[in-house]
């Protein structure tokens, strides 16, 4: 068979013909053919197709091969032996040079015939060790491009433990080798495909065994940080920047950047390289890194390297701005920095001549992406010609190129420049703030952003500025170290007394973060702070039940948990002196964070046939507050309710809501809740989403009511009412409506007027006759929690609502139902800047509270006096109200500084003094950065406590806590280490100042703004613009 085929090959038949007679050669090799015959076939294919003439008899060898290797294995198993794979691999085949890629595919071929073969274990073995062999010789792309495919595909060829690590570092010095000198797009793109093979090889390697990584790493930096000038490295090394995880980011800034090992030639020579990275077409987060290796240096103080690299290579990084393929990654680079080298324009002057015609170019290439990308660069521009000004000679012909583009703010120039000085970096990537010089004048510590952590920042700012829960968690005596309380503790003592500026909550974070949360993903905030809630609550039960089974011990003389007067409290971990057990409420097992935070609602289904109630009580911690539905409010214009009276103004859909309404749905608004129209319409205020939490449900159609008294589905009405008010409202402001069209989480972005007093109607527990008990009623009520319920609630008629509320005047008149009014003062308010959960920024505002007793202002508690003195007269005791402070009643006048101290802005690792003006009007300066938790704190008039006495059950505590010696031994252990560090930042800047081009303070302020945070005045730039740009974690 054999010379048949072998004749054929060689002879002068037409094409078809010999197709024709192959065919019949690979048909006969189902046939029994003898050893000879098969070895003498494999032969003659494998020169066919390893030295064949053509492409015709390269085919006809892999087709023959391939049948006869399927039906003959045994035979082909002992001709494609481990020693003839060497042989390949170390001579070649004939006059096939080793190194040609043809023998890589072959090899490939014959393995996906063999994979089922146990001799195969041995050829993998073989391979394993040639493999290494060869990428240390160096091999070229397109070798390395079949030899990736080849161990893409056989994983078990790839080098195991020491030399799997060091076949990832030899690939990659490989990679350092490899150049293109062609021309032609077609040749370029082969090129680029080449490369892009071999780098996934590295993810894929990677991925397996991470263990391989950072020695990978290790090398790429050994690589570029080469003072050799005989070496220049491939830019195709960019094409493994993609495939490093972006959470990296962190450590390894941190590694170079601290590393004393790592000289300043080397470092400079690095960052050059990875600038010109920016070249490569296909790599992705270049930008990203380098901008990172930027901000590190400037953490640490290197402006030498940082002046040297922005001068030699900013005119390559505004030439990569002609190419669209690469040019947004470079305005990013670009535009760091620019702004950055604010201590000269020398940086900026040497790109002025090319900003014309490139501005030019962007007009006319009439790509879709160029406007916008025009708007970026001439924002920038505009920076740079505010922070350089007075050069009318070198601006006059770009202010006349781009006069009819918008021009930026100046507050917003300002701030931009502001946050993107090289003073203004947070050295976030090192172990310790190096430069960091204490707390700023509020006194407060901030949170370091771990990556992606500004949820849990604002959360923990928000619980810390809770007076009353900030001093009973501290005052805890809590036996052993794991528990989340204990670490919630220790949090809470280093933000009150450490010296940092800002503290990393690193153990925290792994202790309180919820095992969906993806590490170094954004998180919603409001997710968080419930979990956290949760398992608070749920660790002190336990705690609390595993006391209750143990023998009590007698008192004990200790020091540590025992207070002054030797009494103990056995309950909630043992707390401190401050809250005695004696003064707790008799059988009060409530947990902290139900005491603190802890509400009751009762749900009511009324049948409207026979009015009988359902009742059910259920506990909550937070209220969810809906939104109305958009199409509510549109159509004919609706009277106008009183001045005085809250007004809810349905702007947009919620979670699970349909932005189309039932039917119906705006013909019957309810009389407490009066609807106005669309236009001249006054922003939505918290009152009026809490009254839409509240309003009556009328419960018809498809969701009729099953009433046990009727046996029958009848129209009812749905009621939720709050009947123990928490000394802590926390309110959410369900902000993410979900698209049914586009599938996707969108934002509300509707202002909501944040009033600084409110009043929530408490309802008195009454005892209805009911027609079923709450556990045996049919219905499920929904929880409170549920924003898909509360997206879709129906409105009852004016006339039922007339009714409804003529009934409840006359229970009222017969005692068996009672409403007051709790007052509450807004706390703490957390913002989200950006369009969606996953995504944007957090930061909090809270009230700096100076009392020891953590009181509030004068003006406060007059407001609340002269309300609740009036208010009866003015608006319904059963509807939530905000309460007014008249400006001549308080002791700061709008403009003073102590109200300009009022406020406090928690922004990761800035906390500056603010107002409330600013609180109020952030959403009008940022249209992205909307209020979205907020945090109101019971009111108590002096001498009056409202919802029986919490003050004298032990409730609030009137002075901060002592720190336990256990807290104040790991301060103590931090300071000094914190000191440390301050005195070897000191030192490394001495050494370093003789031999620093760099002996100038660059403009602007000194505050230590961390990537992505906000200025003083508060907001995450929510217009966008190049704030967005120069944040690195977010």
């Amino acid at each position: 068979m054999d010379k048949i085929l072998e004749g054929l090959v060689s002879s002068d038949h037409s094409v078809p013909v010999k197709r024709a007679i192959v065919k019949k050669v690979v048909e006969a090799a189902e046939k029994a053919v003898t050893e000879e015959q098969c070895q003498a076939l494999f032969t003659l294919t494998t020169r066919l197709i390893l030295l064949g003439e053509d492409a015709f008899q390269r085919q006809i060898g892999f087709q023959v091969l391939e049948a006869y290797a399927r039906y003959h294995r045994p035979e082909f198993e002992h001709f494609f032996s481990k020693d003839f794979v060497l042989s390949l691999l170390q001579q070649g085949y004939g006059q096939l040079d080793r190194k040609d890629p043809a023998i890589i595919d072959y090899i490939h071929c014959c393995l996906r015939l063999l994979i089922s073969c146990p001799s195969v274990l041995e050829i993998f073995s073989v391979i394993q060790v040639e493999v290494l062999r060869m990428v240390c010789e160096r091999p070229e792309p397109a070798l390395c491009a079949h030899l990736s495919t080849l161990l893409s595909d056989f994983v078990q060829c790839i080098p195991r433990d020491k030399s799997g690590v060091l076949f990832c570092q030899q690939l990659v010095r490989t990679i350092s080798y490899f150049h293109c000198f062609v021309s032609q797009e077609r040749e370029l793109r082969e090129y680029v495909g080449q490369v892009t093979k071999v780098s996934t090889l590295l993810q894929n390697i990677w991925k397996a065994d991470p263990a391989t990584l950072l020695p990978s790493l290790q090398e790429v930096f050994a690589i570029i940080s080469s003072t050799d000038p005989s070496f220049d490295p491939s830019i195709s090394l960019a094409s493994l920047v993609q495939h490093i995880p972006v959470q990296m980011i962190t450590v390894l800034i941190k590694s170079l950047t601290t590393d004393h090992n790592v000289k300043d030639a080397s470092m400079t020579k690095a960052l050059c390289r990875m600038i010109d990275w920016l070249s490569w077409p296909l790599a992705q987060h270049v930008d990203t890194w380098v901008i990172a290796l930027l901000k590190g240096l400037a953490a640490v103080q290197k402006f030498t390297i940082l002046i040297d690299v922005t001068l030699l290579k900013i005119e390559l990084v505004f030439s990569r701005l002609w190419y669209p393929i690469v040019r947004h990654g470079a305005l990013a680079v670009l535009s760091h920095m620019l702004l950055s080298f604010q201590h000269s324009p020398e940086a900026f002057h040497l790109v002025v001549p090319h900003v014309v015609h490139l501005v030019q170019s962007l007009r006319t290439d009439g790509l879709p992406t160029s406007k916008a990308f025009l708007l970026q660069f001439t924002e920038l521009i505009h920076c740079m010609m505010y922070q350089y000004s007075g050069f009318p000679d070198l601006y006059d012909h770009i202010l006349e190129a781009i006069k009819d583009l918008p021009k930026p703010e100046e507050d917003k120039i300002k701030l931009v420049l502001n946050q993107s000085a090289w003073t203004s970096q947070s050295n976030s990537f090192a172990s310790g703030p190096l430069r960091q010089v204490g707390k700023s004048e509020t006194g407060k510590t901030g949170l370091v952003n771990l990556g992606n952590t500004c949820f849990m920042n604002s959360i923990i700012q928000t619980l810390f500025m809770a007076t009353d829960f900030r001093r009973h968690v501290l005052s805890l005596h809590i036996n052993g170290s794991n528990t989340l309380m204990k670490k919630l503790q220790l949090l809470f003592a280093f933000l009150a007394h450490t010296q940092r500026a800002a503290y990393a909550p690193k153990n925290f974070l792994e202790a309180s973060r919820p095992p969906w949360f993806n590490a170094g993903s954004q998180q919603d905030c409001s997710e968080y702070l419930r979990f956290l809630l949760d398992r608070l609550h749920e660790e002190e039960k336990t705690l609390q039940v595993l006391e209750s089974v143990k023998p009590k011990p007698p008192p004990t003389v200790d020091s540590s948990s025992k207070d002054p007067t030797g009494q103990t409290s056995p309950e909630d971990g043992e707390e401190s002196y401050l809250t005695p057990a004696e003064n707790r409420p008799e059988n009060d097992g409530r947990t902290l964070t139900e005491r603190m935070f802890g509400g009751k609602l009762i749900t009511g289904i009324r049948c409207m046939q026979c009015n009988c109630i359902s009742e059910k009580e259920e506990p909550f911690t937070d209220l969810s507050l809906a939104f109305c539905p958009s199409a509510t409010s549109q159509g004919t214009p609706q009277p106008e309710g009183p001045s005085e009276e809250p007004k809810v103004l349905c702007q947009g859909s919620v979670n699970g809501g349909s932005e189309i309404p039932e039917p119906g749905l705006a013909k019957a608004p309810a009389s407490n809740v009066h609807f106005v129209p669309v236009t001249n319409e006054p922003p939505l205020s918290v009152p009026d989403l809490v009254n839409y939490f509240l309003a009556p449900e009328i419960l018809d159609e498809e969701n009729a009511y099953f009433c046990e008294k009727c046996i029958s589905l009848q129209r009812a009405e749905r009621t939720m009412k709050v009947v123990s008010a928490p000394e802590y409202l926390i309110l959410t402001l369900l902000r993410f409506s979900y698209d049914a069209k586009c599938h996707v989480r969108r934002k509300i972005l509707d202002n909501v007027t944040i009033p600084p007093l409110m009043r929530l109607p408490v309802h008195a527990p009454s005892m209805p006759k009911q027609c079923s008990s709450s556990t045996s009623s049919p219905l499920q009520v929904d929880s409170p929690e549920s924003s898909e319920n509360l997206a879709k609630k129906l409105k009852p008629s004016q006339k039922d609502e007339e009714e409804r509320i003529d009934g409840a005047e006359q229970i009222n008149g017969r005692g068996e139902m009672a409403v007051h009014s709790v007052p509450y003062v807004l706390s703490s308010v957390v913002m989200h800047s950006g369009m969606s959960s996953e995504s944007g920024h957090y930061y909090s505002y809270g009230r700096n509270i100076n009392g020891a007793d953590g009181t509030q202002h004068p003006a406060n508690h007059f407001a609340l006096k002269e309300d609740l003195g009036n208010g009866q007269t003015e608006c319904s005791l059963s509807t939530c109200s905000a309460l007014s402070i008249p400006p001549e009643r308080g002791d700061a006048q709008p403009n003073s500084g102590q109200e300009a101290r009022d406020w406090l802005l928690f922004n990761d690792s800035r906390v500056t003094f603010t107002c409330f003006q600013s609180v109020q009007n952030i959403t009008n300066r940022f249209p992205k950065d909307t209020a979205y938790v907020l945090m109101y704190r019971k009111q108590e008039l002096p001498g009056q406590n409202i919802n029986g006495g919490l003050m004298a059950n032990g409730m609030r505590l009137s002075t901060e806590p002592p720190l336990q010696k256990e807290l104040l031994d790991a301060i103590i252990k931090d300071n000094k280490l914190y000191l440390q560090e301050q005195e070897l930042n000191a030192r490394t800047q001495a050494l370093q100042a003789p031999s620093s081009s760099c002996s100038f303070r660059p403009n602007g302020s000194d505050d230590n703004n961390p990537p992505g945070s906000c200025g003083p005045s508060g907001g995450g730039g929510g217009g966008g613009g190049f704030n967005t740009i120069s944040r690195l974690v977010f």
